[in-house]
Formats: structure tokens, C-alpha cells, sequence
């Protein structure tokens, strides 16, 4: 969810090898132009709707019987309406999940709904929901599982390969833009009692033909990682960077997936999914047990305040419906958000720049954070470290800082640290590791007029984007 803040450009940059008015170069990996755009959609929802929403599991067998899917109200357009309230941006569907059952009528398989009595087998999920994301102004996103229980060709590796980039070319080709495809991992025995071998570059080469505007996740991307846990965390230090080549789905060493890799080499940024309820396919027994307004803040701070995308699951219910006890605490969820972050205190006030680079009026180390929102602040040449001062007039109590660095050109900042002034002195009130497209820094409320962050390692220039401050309640 994108936190409105003041828009002043504010660029501390090292400018090795150029001239004093020249753009700053790229550092390390950086993000594709679909990357970027993923980044700003920030939430979204994940769907857990198939097969098992009506046996009561949460992994099928593929012996279940096509009838048992049958939603008596199913309203794709009342999906889309509660996401769209609850500030998401998209909706990722589970199209086929690993019983194999598909929510359109595939022409690859019999065991779609097209073999149920659900619409007298006319239905199609994934057209009702591109529908409605349309309608309600929603990115529509799919999840394929790779493992098919039902298919018997699953274990004959080449075979099933075919067989699985066919579904591929269905679920991407007919249903408009998808902005992102959603794979894991999971691999098991065909009824050749062979594992099967999944042709993953053949999988992405199908993604990019047919959507070549959709990001990838999986445990290593190509475009988009798992976070390693499904708490809905990402890591105190979450680099975008990951040594890609090393990373696969079903990768072992997921919790490391966390933080990302340092020195890694290419821009997979982490995805936080996480469910609103224990499980990720509807239970009634679980009708009570919806997350917390206190437990889904704590993971919007710990995801989307720290680096990452959060992907919220909620799991439509037997009727084809977000439940009602989900849609009541989206609300208050969308609320609390909303209330957080109402009031940038920084806005119109004066920030000042500890370095900036050259003597051009344009780069003037002092500026109003509403004068000139197309203006910048860089450093001149070696300025590895900077601080950037906001004069808030008057003692002034928050207790948030919202900071963005400007990763077109790359992610930088290894440490930083934030003070306030109390009227002699600068105290420390907050440390942190990395930044990324966005951090959010939580501390006890504190009251002053003078705010600072500090720049204390940085690979290259550092470069922020944005910086805002806010008080926000408990929740």
C-alpha cells in the first residue's frame, strides 16, 4: 500500500568519474522496468479457492470427484470489491493447485470444471475474476501449481513438461494482463513412480512469450523471490539482491531467502505471503480464528516496512465468497493504515542536506520539502556517508519514520541511523541495516523539533528517494 509522503526527490550521490551536473550511474543489479512496477503495488491478495475448499484439506489427493466443486453464490466481482476497499491492488488465483484440478475448462485435461455440475459445466472461474479485476481496477495474477496429482502423465518428465506449458499458454493467453505468475516448488512421484523433473526454463520461457509485462516468483525468481517463511516477515536486513543462479524452487536453504544475499547478482526483491486465517484454504472451523488487527499490523510493519511486497491470502469460502469475518477485519485493517499515516509531519517543513553536490542554485543544500518537488539534493564526489536534517518547527511528538531510497539505480544503503534534538542534543532514537524501496522505522513516541537521518555506510552514493514522519496509534 502506497503511504502518500512528500514527493521531493532527495539524491546523496557519489558521482565517480563524472561531472558535477551529470546523472548518477547505476550500482550492482537494478530492477527491470516490470520490476518496478511490481514494487508499487506493494498489496495484493492471495486466493486459495479450488478443489479443497470444498473436501476440507489443504493438499488434495486427485481423486476427487469434479462435483464436489460447486459454489452456490460464487461473486468474483465481490472478491474484487473487498480488495479493492482494503487498498490491495491485485489478485493472485489459485487457477490449479496440486490435486490438479482446474478452475477453467482446460483442453488438456478432464479434470476441470467443465466436468462438474457447477454452472452445468459452462463456468470458468478465471473469466469471472479477470472480469471483475477489470471492472474494480485490479492486477490479476495466477499461481499453477507444477505438481499435478490427477495427471497421469506426471513422472514422464518430457511428457508432462509439454503437457504443463500447454496449461501455461491457456491460463495466460485468454484471460487478458496478468501481473505476475506464481510457482513453488512442490514436486512429488508420478504413477511411474518416478519423480519428476520440471523444465523450469522451458516454464519461464512460456511466461515471458505470452506475458512478457508479468514478473515470476518462485524460491528464486527469475523476477520475484519467496521470503522463506510464511509468517508474513521479511528480514531486519532484506537486500533485493540474490546470487539467482544458485536459488531454485524447492530451494533447501529457504530461510536464507529472508534477507537476500548481499553480494548477489541479479534484483530478485522478497514477496511476503502469508494467510489472514491458519490455513490457506477455507475451514469453518476457522471462522474465529481471523487474524488480529494487532497481528496483521505487525506484519504489514515487518513486510511492507521492511523491503518487501505483502501477499495477503484470504480463502473464499464454500459459497464463492470472501467470508464475512475477513471483510470486517480487512476494514479495520485498511483503517488502521490509513490512520498511521494520515499526516506526513515533515510536510512543508525545511530539510537541509549535509553534502550536496556542486554549486548550482538548483542543488542548494537547503529546501522546503514542498518548493520544488522536481528538484534533488546530491553529494559531491567520495561522500559515502550524509545526513539529512528535517526542521520541524516546534517540539513535535511521532513515533514512525518512513525512508525510500531511489533503486532505479540500485539498492546501497548498508546502515543508518535516526536522531532527534532535544534542544541541546542529538539523541539516537533509532538504527537500522538496509532500506530498499521502502522501510518503515518503529520506536517509542517522541517529542521534538528537529529530526536527522543519518546516512553511516553506503556502497555507493547513497540515494533517497523520500523520508516522512508520522505518529501513528497503537493498534
Amino acid at each position: 500500500m502506497k503511504i502518500e509522503s512528500f514527493l521531493l526527490i532527495i539524491f546523496l550521490c557519489m558521482l565517480n568519474f563524472c561531472s558535477k551536473t551529470s546523472p548518477p550511474n547505476p550500482f550492482g543489479p537494478i530492477p527491470s522496468p516490470q520490476q518496478l512496477a511490481w514494487h508499487d503495488l506493494e498489496y495484493y491478495a492471495f486466493v486459495h479457492f479450488n478443489m479443497n475448499t470444498f473436501t476440507d484439506y489443504e493438499w488434495g489427493t486427485g481423486k476427487e470427484d469434479p462435483n464436489l466443486f460447486n459454489p452456490t453464490e460464487l461473486d468474483c466481482r465481490q472478491w474484487a470489491q473487498v480488495c479493492r476497499d482494503a487498498g490491495m491492488k491485485g489478485i493472485i488465483i489459485t487457477a490449479k493447485h496440486h490435486d490438479g484440478f482446474c478452475l477453467w475448462p482446460s483442453r488438456y485435461t478432464n479434470h476441470t470444471v467443465a466436468s462438474s455440475n457447477w454452472r452445468n459445466g459452462k463456468g470458468d472461474v478465471l473469466q469471472d475474476l479477470s472480469q471483475a479485476c477489470r471492472e474494480f481496477g485490479l492486477k490479476m495474477g495466477i499461481y499453477l501449481s507444477p505438481w499435478d496429482r490427477y495427471e497421469p502423465s506426471y513422472g514422464d518428465s518430457p511428457t508432462y513438461n509439454e503437457h504443463f506449458k500447454n496449461q501455461l499458454r491457456e491460463v495466460l493467453t485468454n484471460y487478458g494482463e496478468i501481473f505476475e505468475v506464481w510457482f513453488d516448488g512442490a514436486c512429488g512421484e508420478g504413477p511411474n513412480g518416478k519423480r519428476q523433473v520440471y523444465d523450469w526454463d522451458g516454464f519461464i520461457q512460456v511466461v515471458r512469450e505470452c506475458q512478457p509485462h508479468a514478473v515470476i516468483f518462485s524460491d528464486g525468481g527469475p523476477d520475484v523471490r519467496w521470503v522463506g517463511n510464511e509468517n508474513g516477515f521479511a528480514g531486519e536486513t532484506n537486500w533485493c539482491l540474490l546470487r539467482r543462479d544458485e536459488v531454485y524452487p524447492g530451494y533447501p536453504n529457504y530461510h536464507k531467502l529472508t534477507s537476500g544475499h548481499a553480494d548477489g547478482t541479479h534484483w530478485v526483491p522478497a514477496e511476503c505471503d502469508v494467510s489472514i486465517r491458519p490455513g490457506w484454504y477455507y475451514h469453518q472451523s476457522q471462522d474465529d480464528q481471523v487474524k488480529s488487527l494487532a497481528e496483521l499490523m505487525e506484519i504489514y510493519y515487518k513486510s511492507i516496512g521492511r523491503n518487501a511486497n505483502l501477499l495477503l491470502n484470504l480463502p473464499v469460502d464454500r459459497r464463492g465468497l470472501v467470508h464475512e469475518n475477513d471483510v470486517q477485519r480487512l476494514k479495520e485493517f485498511k483503517a488502521a493504515i490509513d490512520q498511521s499515516f494520515a499526516e506526513n509531519l515533515a510536510q512543508g517543513k525545511t530539510a537541509t542536506a549535509s553534502h550536496y553536490r556542486g554549486n548550482d542554485a538548483k542543488f542548494s543544500p537547503q529546501h522546503s520539502i514542498d518548493e520544488d518537488k522536481n528538484s534533488y539534493w546530491t553529494t559531491d564526489n567520495d561522500v559515502l556517508k550524509a545526513s539529512l536534517e528535517i526542521d520541524l518547527g516546534e517540539p513535535t511528538e511521532f513515533n514512525r519514520v518512513m525512508i525510500q531510497e531511489y533503486i532505479a539505480l540500485g539498492q546501497r544503503i548498508e546502515s543508518f541511523s535516526i536522531e532527534s534534538w532535544d534542544g541541546e542534543n542529538w539523541k539516537t532514537i533509532a538504527e537500522g541495516t538496509t532500506i530498499g524501496f521502502k522501510r518503515i522505522v518503529r520506536f517509542p513516541g517522541i517529542a521534538a523539533s528537529k529530526i536527522r537521518l543519518n546516512i553511516l555506510k553506503s556502497r555507493a552514493c547513497p540515494m533517497i528517494s523520500n523520508v516522512a514522519v508520522f505518529n501513528a496509534p497503537d493498534f
